[in-house]
């Protein structure tokens, strides 16, 4: 009979094998009630009813370790989560790598792996466990799905690459008539070989009896990634705070990063380069521009349940002012909430050893507040 046609498949995708014995036990149902199946029949059924799967069979897939799986269109993968769309939900879903037990994507989509490298095909996992990532020209293994840190589509829309954030905070006293407004703000955009970011924050304070304090900062910051977790930035900041009577700062650097720790739950950098520097004063005649080194480490880790820590410190030796040297540290801490709703907490200090006329050294912030991302 015609459904002897149905064998038991082996490292077929697991779409098309549910939905092949959908349509062996129809099959059985319909010789069953009306008799056997001549072949001019069969084939009509097969062509009708094999019609919506290769449809259906063009999403991607995810199989968890409880044995559930799930389809969709893979959007994005990035620090441990993975971003899937189904034509389900109205939202996406987030995804914990670390869930995931086998992969199948039916379009290409981009990786970087642990060691640095990047590929770009569709994936498959194996009946090993391992996972096939095959190109135009070649295939690659790619032992444990936890080596991929990275994942986006290749054919994702503008509105894909985008993300953004914003964080908004209150605090208001009796005492002293005391109110402060603070915010956070980011938005950026990736591709497979670069990222641009750029930030807004604000801190503004008032209270009887004291001087007004604003501190706002602002940037631009580019990536040119390249291969082995190597990078190229370059970054255009802006400063203006009231502490160190700063009317404005504005610096310009390049270099150039290194990530020694690249995996879905760390991410560990190293960077250097040139930065000019530009800072004009609130108080007369003391207005500089001086051109200085730059030497950083970013940290970040983003595998704690819900918690998001990141922390990075900044050291700027000036090579035409002699012996000064500045330095910036921020650590920053987010807890996720339902709805893509975050809290954030976070402390920020600047040091310059050099301070102007009745500026401080120090200056820090620190700031929490209630956020949504998208």
């Amino acid at each position: 009979m015609f459904v002897s046609f149905f064998i038991q498949p082996s490292g077929l995708h697991p779409d098309v094998y549910s939905y092949l014995m959908d349509f062996k036990y129809t099959f059985l149902y319909i010789e069953k009630y009306f008799g056997i199946l001549n072949m001019k029949t069969s084939l009509l059924l097969f062509f009708l009813l094999t019609m919506p799967m290769f449809l259906y069979s063009r999403n991607d897939s995810l199989v968890f370790y409880n044995g559930n799986v799930i389809a969709g269109e893979i959007k994005l993968m990035d620090k441990g989560v993975l971003v899937m769309e189904t034509d389900y939900s109205d939202t996406d879903f987030k995804i914990e790598l670390k869930k995931i037990k086998e992969i199948y994507t039916s379009s290409f989509v981009t990786i970087t792996l642990s060691d640095g490298t990047r590929h770009e095909g569709t994936l498959r996992t194996t009946a090993d466990g391992k996972i096939h990532l095959t190109g135009d020209n070649d295939t690659t293994t790619i032992n444990n799905i936890n080596d991929i840190v990275l994942m986006k589509s290749v054919d994702k829309t503008f509105s894909d690459r985008l993300h953004a954030s914003i964080a908004l905070g209150v605090n208001l006293t009796k005492a002293n008539n005391f109110r402060q407004f603070s915010s956070r703000s980011n938005i950026g955009y990736l591709t497979n070989t670069w990222s641009l970011d750029s930030y807004y924050n604000t801190i503004l304070s008032n209270q009887d009896d004291a001087d007004s304090i604003k501190r706002i900062e602002s940037g631009l910051l580019y990536k040119m990634l390249l291969p082995k977790d190597w990078y190229l930035p370059a970054s255009l900041d802006f400063l203006s705070n009231t502490e160190q009577n700063l009317r404005l700062r504005t610096t310009f650097k390049i270099g150039a990063g290194k990530y020694i720790v690249h995996t879905n739950s760390v991410y560990w950098a190293f960077l250097g380069g040139a930065n000019l520097n530009s800072e004009n004063y609130s108080v007369e005649s003391t207005d500089r521009t001086s051109m200085e080194g730059f030497l950083g480490t970013e940290f970040n880790m983003f595998d704690l349940g819900d918690l998001n820590l990141l922390t990075s410190i900044y050291a700027y030796p000036s090579f035409t002012e002699k012996r000064r040297w500045r330095s910036d540290f921020i650590f920053d801490m987010k807890y996720d909430l339902p709805l893509d709703f975050y809290i954030s907490l976070g402390i920020t200090i600047n040091y310059d050893n050099q301070p102007v006329e009745n500026a401080k050294e120090f200056d820090y912030i620190l700031n929490s507040g209630l956020g949504w991302e998208w």
